[in-house]
Order: C-alpha cells, then sequence, then structure tokens
C-alpha cells in the first residue's frame, strides 16, 4: 500500500468525527437560543471561509486538521451588544452550558451507535471462533483444545465470533484471573476448557492475549485450485485459468494453497515455472509476479484468488444479523461496552497495571485506518465506530481544554453557587495544554517505537 492509502482513510474519518463533534456542538447551541460565530474544521490559518444563515456564521476549514471548534458569541472575548447580550454563551444558565459542552461527545458516542446499528441491520461478516492447533506446550493445549473446536462461550457468556472472543478475553486479562471457555467439536461433543489469564498481558507491544495463551484461529488446508483470475494479471497474462490446480511451482511441490502463496511472495519479479493439472492433464506455464510493497517488503502477486470450496467458508465465516429494534440495542451495548473498557484502560494505566505502550497517536491510528479500508467498507466503518467512540471518551476526561474539563468548571459552579474565577481557569489552561503536550508526545514516541519494530 502507498503512502496515500493510510493518509486519505485517515484524513476521511478525521474529517467525518470532527464535524460530527463540533455539530453537536454547534446544534445544541443553536437550539438553546446561543450566536454562533464561526464553526471550522482545523486550527490555525484560514484555508476557505463562507457565511450562511441570518447570523452570518462562518463555515471554515483551517490548515491543521487534528480538531476543530465552535466559537460563540461570548463577553469574555469581546464586547456584545446590548441587544444580543441575552445570545451570548456566558450569559446562559449552567444547565445550558452544560448541554452545550456535553453536546460534542455525545455526538460521538451517537455516530457510533448508528454506525453500529446500521452494520448489525444490513448483516456483517465475522470469522466464526473456530480454533486452529494450539501451540506445544501452552495453556491453550494442557487445557485440553483441540483443532477445529468452536468456542461457544466464555464464563456462560456466548461468544458468536473471533473478535467477540478477544473482547472477552481482554476484558478478563485485566482480572488476571481463570475463565471457563465452552467448546464443540463436528461431532457435535461439548467440552469445557479452564484458563488461567494469570499470566497474560494487554500491551499493543506483546502478543495478541489469545497467542499469549496458544490459541489460534483455524486456518483450513485449502488445496491449491486457483479461483478468480484478475483481468490483465500475470497469471492471466501467462494462460492460466480459474480451477487449475498447482503441482509445482519451480523446484517445489506444491501441497497448498499457503504454499502456492509463500512461493509467489518470494518470487516478486522473477520467471517462476508453475507446473498445473487441467483437464486431467499436466501442463507448464511461466509466470512473472507483480512486484508490490507490502510493509516497507518487497513481495509478488500474479492477481488469483483461492477457489471458494463448497462449504469451507461457511465453516470459516457468520454473518451477523439482527433486527431494527435488536441491532440498536447491540448498537448501543457495544458504545457502552467500548467507553468502559476505555475508562478502565486509562485508569489502569494511571495506577500502573497496564502498559502506557498502549496508547497510540495519529501515526497508528492512520495506520489502522490504510488497512481497515483496505479490507473492507464494514471494516472501515467499525474501525470509524471505534475511533469516534474514543474521541468522545477523550473529550469527557475532566482535563482543562478538553470538554471534561469545561464540565468540572461547570459542576463546581453548581456545587459553589457560583463561577470559577477567571484566574484558576487561566490556570487550568496552563495545566491542561501542558497535560496534552506531554500526552500527544508520548503517542507519538510509542507510534514511532512501533513503526522501528515493524
Amino acid at each position: 500500500m502507498s503512502l496515500l492509502d493510510y493518509i486519505l482513510p485517515f484524513l476521511l474519518a478525521l474529517g467525518i468525527l470532527i464535524v460530527v463533534h463540533e455539530f453537536g456542538h454547534y446544534l445544541v447551541a443553536r437550539l438553546c437560543g446561543v450566536k454562533v460565530l464561526r464553526f471550522s474544521v482545523g486550527f490555525g490559518k484560514t484555508l476557505f471561509v463562507r457565511r450562511i444563515g441570518p447570523d452570518q456564521t462562518e463555515w471554515a476549514l483551517s490548515v491543521f486538521p487534528l480538531g476543530g471548534y465552535v466559537k460563540m458569541l461570548d463577553e469574555r472575548e469581546a464586547p456584545v451588544d446590548v441587544k444580543e447580550q441575552h445570545r451570548a454563551f456566558n450569559r446562559q444558565s449552567v444547565w445550558r452550558r452544560i448541554a452545550i459542552v456535553a453536546a460534542g461527545p455525545l455526538a460521538n458516542f451517537l455516530l457510533a451507535i448508528v454506525l453500529y446499528w446500521g452494520l448489525y441491520t444490513g448483516g456483517v461478516e465475522e470469522l466464526r471462533p473456530r480454533i486452529g492447533a494450539p501451540e506445544a506446550a501452552s495453556q491453550a493445549e494442557l487445557a485440553g483444545f483441540k483443532d477445529g473446536e468452536l468456542i461457544r462461550s466464555v464464563d456462560g457468556r456466548a461468544v458468536e465470533t473471533w473478535q467477540e472472543f478477544r473482547w472477552q478475553l481482554i476484558n478478563e486479562a485485566f482480572e488476571r484471573r481463570s475463565i471457563t471457555v465452552e467448546t464443540i467439536n463436528d461431532s457435535k461433543e461439548i467440552a469445557f476448557r479452564k484458563l488461567d489469564l494469570a499470566g497474560t498481558v494487554v500491551d499493543q507491544g506483546e502478543r495478541d492475549i489469545a497467542s499469549q495463551l496458544g490459541l489460534r484461529l483455524h486456518r483450513p488446508n485449502l488445496p491449491a485450485v486457483l479461483g478468480n483470475l484478475s483481468a490483465d494479471g500475470p497469471a492471466q497474462a501467462a494462460g492460466l485459468r480459474s480451477g487449475d490446480q498447482v503441482l509445482r511451482i519451480g523446484d517445489k511441490a506444491i501441497s497448498g494453497w499457503s504454499e502456492l502463496v509463500q512461493a509467489v511472495r518470494d518470487g516478486a519479479g522473477q520467471t517462476l515455472e508453475i507446473e498445473v493439472l487441467r483437464d486431467g492433464a499436466s501442463r507448464i506455464f511461466s509466470v512473472v509476479p507483480t512486484v508490490v510493497e507490502e510493509s516497507g517488503r518487497k513481495i509478488g502477486r500474479i492477481g488469483v484468488g483461492v477457489a471458494d470450496a463448497e462449504g469451507r467458508r461457511e465453516r470459516m465465516f457468520v454473518t451477523v444479523r439482527y433486527g431494527v429494534l435488536d441491532s440498536l440495542s447491540k448498537g448501543v451495548r457495544q458504545t457502552w461496552d467500548t467507553s468502559a473498557m476505555s475508562l478502565s484502560v486509562m485508569g489502569r494505566m494511571i495506577v500502573g497495571e497496564v502498559s502506557v505502550k498502549n496508547l497510540s497517536g495519529p501515526v497508528t491510528i492512520a495506520d489502522f485506518a490504510g488497512q481497515s479500508a483496505k479490507m473492507g467498507f464494514s471494516h472501515y466503518i467499525k474501525f470509524l465506530a471505534l475511533i469516534s467512540i474514543s474521541l468522545g471518551v477523550l473529550n469527557l476526561l475532566p482535563v482543562p481544554v478538553l470538554d471534561g474539563g469545561h464540565l468540572l468548571y461547570y459542576v463546581i459552579e453548581i456545587i459553589k453557587g457560583g463561577p470559577v474565577s477567571e484566574r484558576v481557569m487561566e490556570i487550568g489552561q496552563q495545566i491542561g495544554m501542558a497535560l496534552l503536550a506531554a500526552l500527544m508526545a508520548f503517542a507519538f514516541y510509542n507510534d514511532i517505537n512501533r513503526l522501528v519494530a515493524s
């Protein structure tokens, strides 16, 4: 993938999330009768501005895209005409100010709910939680897991997909306790496996939780039979056809699809002699794999897909689909659970129970954006929902500068019966800016370390 394949999905996601967040502030401000002077996506020098509506609100696009703001009429920032003082933000009741400030993060949560709702109503294809052969001497092998078993539940909570299973593992890994995993095999035999999570670590620098336990996704031994061929790809240009079974590449006998893929990847730019079985007869073709870059490494591709044997896809994938109301309930629950998980991880980072290496910055987020876009529409939508939740949670933290910091001031105002002094707010802004700068610097540091490690 080129750099643009990461940057464009990242900028698109960022633009959507910023617009939704700021529109939450804007909409509630207008409903409360507050005059909005400017709606800006980005900070710094203005690239584009247009005045719209009876208030001539400025809708602007600025040069630095990592954020945005809604500027409202406020006597603390500039003199306000007597006739419009009732429309100034600072003249509103504390409850209205709370509603306006909280509307931004709430809009992000609402976006996530809507995205999940749409996905589950339309149906989303997910990997089944089917286990492959466990690693030797691992906890999974000692617990008795067998190749091909399907996971049904974790501590009595049903799981339908591999993603749900991993989510349950991460949740339980924080508690570092034992769990019971229910499985069923192809003979319909049910078993209960015990796993001790005391030795697992939730850390992006470490292996995935499932891998630490010796659990891995089941990968069927697919035959080396060609499926769809890309138009004008190297395979089609060489004369290969769908249905051809690859027997040999060069001097290496090919017994399965994974061996075929590896031989092609390793043969980037080289002429490969590929022997296939077609209509009962052996034929030989010369193919030169196209050189492409993946994760900084040059690999070969010939433009072929695997033949989808009957029943094999159904064994590996499940389409998760619910009714309209059930999808909405699922979206609300997933948004709530993800928000709670985010807060829990942040709290555990502060007390040292979770590594600060889990903190990610824009570089990692851009990487995830590009990878999810490459995987397909539904994966990108799930990425967008997850980042929207993270943005909502981050903005609700009681840190001055963020929405949560302003909400903290208003709570203090309710308790003490009067607004927080300008001096206290000024000091708070300075502390908040310093905290955010330190947080961003550390996130960038983690991003760079991950890039170097990969």
